[in-house]
């Protein structure tokens, strides 16, 4: 491949400083407000928008590639885009693909509002103009004010463009006007790519799939084709060629994973017949559904039932209807075994604690998995048929709890709440210990049903990630979990295990580590009566908002006229072009005539009343609005023109120059606004509440880091490797933190005999998700990596010191400033009320340590602690 992909320039570029543009509001306030943009997927729309505004690497027509996992929300990021192109003049649009049911869910997500997957806000807008998506066959005589969509498979194109028919889209179509086509699961349009590995059919769609696209792109050089896929081959170097500089965005599956998107993937092996694997599969679902009430949430977890032919599929479905109407409490006690997985085990176990008998168990087993609430999708027409409700699984008018099928949920099938699937077969299709097309194609099925189900226990958790990876033995962690149920087969499981690796479902190494604190230390006073000082994240009142922020009413906000004069040079001629002198006059809107102000106000979708009185809380009216010296009133205006234009402006002019200030200052207020505040004030927790033995699942190597995972005794870094084992300062028996955070180890280890000449009592604590502090400015959630607790005694008072500590990575430092610049406002800004005559509690923050770049900074704030 040559060279660097366009994805890794863009990303050696930031690492160099360069900032990217953020996510403009074209494409914010026109999504559904339920999809709030994700970190990445801000990055994606950030590379797009870079590269839209960057000549130097733009092509023509435009190519580009969203390499994004399963689940990562590959749809938004269209609509984002389509929304983004036609503010850049783009009308026409063709979304294609191989599948009819991801044509149908695409149109349901894109065209219907009462879906509860469509993905724009209620009112689209674009400036003071209303937008409106429409469905068209063909862009002949189209309404060029709105979004026009031509759905088609990859197929139904080729077919449709040559053997037109009346109304349908032809060729022509696109002579003359620009297109933007939009590619999903866009490994499929690559068979001409695959030179030399072609199959006789994958010849014969090389005539349509590929050159079809490839003529209408070219047709135009304004035309451009935005590919989205999760599953493309760059091993293929032909492939790897072709996109090196098309690749804009890459977010594999490992990443989603290791970023917390999706569910644990568990692989359950029982050596029992189809029928009991399939029965287990069921208690282990209803198990998790008992979970999700438990805690009011209204969360129906499915189970897939997957057969290898549509007669064993048919067959399973009769006996397992038979079975279910019949059940007995037998059939499920068998499975309380002590030689059971503890998965199993722990079902039962918490049936007892919670006085849930078999009987109730066996009853609800009857009701929720009664024939009505299954549904078998065998064949493709079964699958059409049965698509709306298969697709709307998590809603909870829809009460299906099984789905019966052999291959028809492959690509396109969209659902969160799947947690269980039952393999009920038990063949194997390796070659030379590799896995086969059918075990690739049920890791596939895997990391579609790994999405994770979203839900939040409490206000402070990220409600799209897993929370207890860091906590497993939490009774919430089997709603972060997605089983796979097999039949024993210890050959087979290898290979699947080889697959969901290589595509990046699970980790190739992890580990279940016990965290446990030394006894030492919770014999210690610190441990037993001591308190840690953390702030609260709290709803940002806005009562106390009485007028526009002084950022709008102490600027004067610049508009320049069109002044209508041109000049007409000789290329050659040394003569200047003619200067045109410009005045300026300050104005107020509110020197314009009311019903100007008005009618601008009515162009923009952010001035409606009531969107507006969230801002502005004590505003009565939109009178006060325009007319108080608290809003409007003292709002400046400073216009550019000919004298006489800007002595004599015409209601037209008026109208613009105000539509153009309202615009930047709704633009203010949304940027000024925040929604959470992070108190100043510090409350005391109890020590021996807040950190507490737990068990950690840790991914070993990954996320860029080969020290992850790793404890600091065993690494095979000499320059890292410590015994933390008998070091008294440390709480826990090691650390299995990165490179950085065991430099840091290293140094605290290296500065403890200076440390201990201050202070009677140090001890280091590894926040393994036990707190979040929250930024100040806008209520961010951070978790400092460390916390060091420090104790020193002065006469007639104990000054007690908690100094939060985040060691950072290269890549990482520019990125998360803001905690950076959080943590060292701490010590100034933080509020702790006096508890105690006698004792003193000092927060303090440190720079970030990072041993290359900021070691130097962070030995020098540190001293200060040493000499405080």
């Amino acid at each position: 491949m040559p060279g660097q992909t366009l994805e890794q320039k863009i990303s050696a570029a930031k690492e160099l400083g360069l900032s990217l543009p953020e996510v403009p509001r074209t494409i914010k306030n026109n999504l559904k407000p339920l999809f709030q943009l994700r970190p990445y997927q801000i990055e994606s729309f950030s590379r797009f928008i870079f590269y839209m505004n960057n000549p130097q690497i733009k092509q023509k027509p435009t190519q580009l590639l969203f390499h994004m996992a399963t689940g990562s929300g590959k749809t938004l990021i269209m609509a984002g885009a389509i929304l983004y192109l036609y503010e850049q003049g783009y009308r026409n649009f063709i979304f294609f693909v191989n599948s009819t049911n991801i044509i149908n869910k695409t149109r349901d997500n894109f065209l219907n509002p009462l879906s509860i997957k469509y993905l724009f806000s209620e009112n689209i807008t674009f400036g003071d103009k209303q937008g409106c998506i429409k469905e068209v066959d063909n862009f002949q005589v189209t309404n060029q004010d709105d979004i026009n969509i031509v759905f088609s498979t990859i197929q139904g194109l080729h077919s449709r463009l040559n053997t037109p028919r009346e109304n349908s889209i032809t060729y022509d179509d696109f002579t003359d006007k620009k297109i933007v086509l939009i590619s999903d699961e866009a490994h499929h349009i690559n068979v001409e790519t695959k030179k030399g590995k072609l199959t006789i059919e994958e010849k014969e769609e090389i005539i349509s799939w590929e050159g079809t696209v490839n003529r209408i792109f070219r047709s135009n050089p304004d035309n451009m084709l935005l590919e989205f896929t999760a599953t493309i081959d760059f091993s293929n170097q032909d492939i790897a060629n072709k996109y090196f500089d098309k690749l804009i965005f890459d977010y594999p599956l490992r990443q989603f994973r290791l970023d917390g998107y999706s569910k644990e993937v568990k692989v359950l092996e029982a050596d029992l017949p189809p029928i009991d694997r399939a029965l287990q599969g069921i208690l282990l679902n209803q198990y998790r559904r008992k979970i999700f009430e438990k805690y009011k949430k209204t969360i129906k977890p499915v189970v897939l039932f997957k057969s290898k032919t549509i007669a064993e599929s048919e067959e399973l479905f009769e006996e397992f209807k038979d079975k279910i109407k019949n059940l007995k409490e037998e059939s499920i006690q068998k499975f309380n075994s002590p030689d059971n997985d503890k998965a199993i085990k722990r079902i039962f176990e918490y049936f007892e604690k919670n006085d849930i008998t078999i009987e109730n168990i066996v009853t609800e087993i009857k009701e929720d998995f009664s024939e009505d609430k299954c549904i078998i999708v065998n064949s493709q027409q079964q699958s059409e048929e049965k698509q709306i409700d298969i697709n709307t699984l998590e809603d909870e008018n829809n009460e299906y709890r099984a789905v019966f099928a052999v291959n028809m949920l492959n690509e396109g099938w969209d659902v969160l709440n799947l947690f269980d699937i039952v393999r009920l077969y038990n063949t194997r299709d390796a070659t030379d210990g590799k896995p086969g097309r059918t075990t690739i194609s049920e890791a596939q099925l895997i990391g579609r049903g790994a999405r994770y189900c979203p839900f939040r226990i409490e206000e402070t958790q990220p409600i799209y990630q897993r929370k207890y990876d860091k906590n497993i033995e939490n009774e919430l962690r089997i709603c972060e979990e997605l089983y796979y149920h097999s039949a024993y087969n210890p050959r087979y499981i290898q290979e699947l295990n080889t697959a969901l690796q290589e595509i990046g479902i699970k980790a190739k190494e992890s580990r279940e580590i016990q965290l446990t604190l030394k006894p030492d230390f919770k014999e210690s006073e610190i441990y037993k009566s001591g308190i840690i000082f953390l702030n609260e994240q709290l709803k940002n009142d806005r009562t106390g908002i009485l007028s526009l922020p002084t950022s709008i009413t102490a600027q004067s906000f610049e508009v320049k006229l069109e002044t209508g004069i041109s000049s007409a040079t000789a290329i050659f001629d040394d003569q200047n072009v003619a200067n045109i002198e410009l005045k300026e006059k300050e104005y107020r809107p509110t020197d314009f005539n009311i019903n100007i102000i008005r009618k601008a106000l009515n162009r923009l979708e952010f001035y409606k009343f009531n969107n507006l009185k969230s801002f502005l809380p004590n505003l009565k009216s939109v009178s006060e609005f325009i007319t108080s010296k608290n809003y409007l009133g003292k709002v400046k205006v400073d216009i550019k023109g000919l004298l006489n234009q800007i002595n004599n402006l015409t209601p037209k002019q008026k109208l613009e120059i105000t539509t153009n200030v309202l615009e930047k200052i709704s633009q203010i207020i949304i940027s000024e606004d925040v929604e959470f505040k992070g108190t100043k004030e510090f409350k005391p927790y109890e020590v021996n509440k807040t950190f507490k033995d737990k068990t950690l699942n840790i991914y070993v190597r990954e996320g860029g880091d080969q020290e992850y995972g790793v404890g600091q005794n065993e690494t095979g870094n000499i320059d890292l490797k410590l015994d933390l084992s008998n070091k008294e300062w440390y709480v826990f028996n090691d650390n299995y933190g990165t490179s950085e955070e065991k430099n840091l180890i290293k140094f605290i280890n290296k500065t403890y005999d200076k440390l201990k000449t201050k202070y009677s009592k140090i001890y280091l604590v590894r926040n393994e998700k036990y707190f979040q502090l929250y930024n100040f400015d806008d209520g961010r959630a951070m978790e400092p990596d460390f916390v060091l607790f420090l104790e020193k005694k002065e006469t007639g008072q104990s000054l007690y010191y908690q100094v939060f500590i985040e060691p950072k990575g290269d890549h990482l430092l520019k990125e998360d400033e803001w905690k950076e610049n959080f943590l060292r406002s701490l010590k100034e800004k933080a509020e702790i009320k006096v508890l105690w005559k006698t004792k003193k509690f000092i927060v303090w923050g440190m720079p970030f340590y990072n041993e290359r770049l900021r070691k130097v900074e962070f030995e020098n704030e540190f001293e200060k602690i040493i000499n405080d």
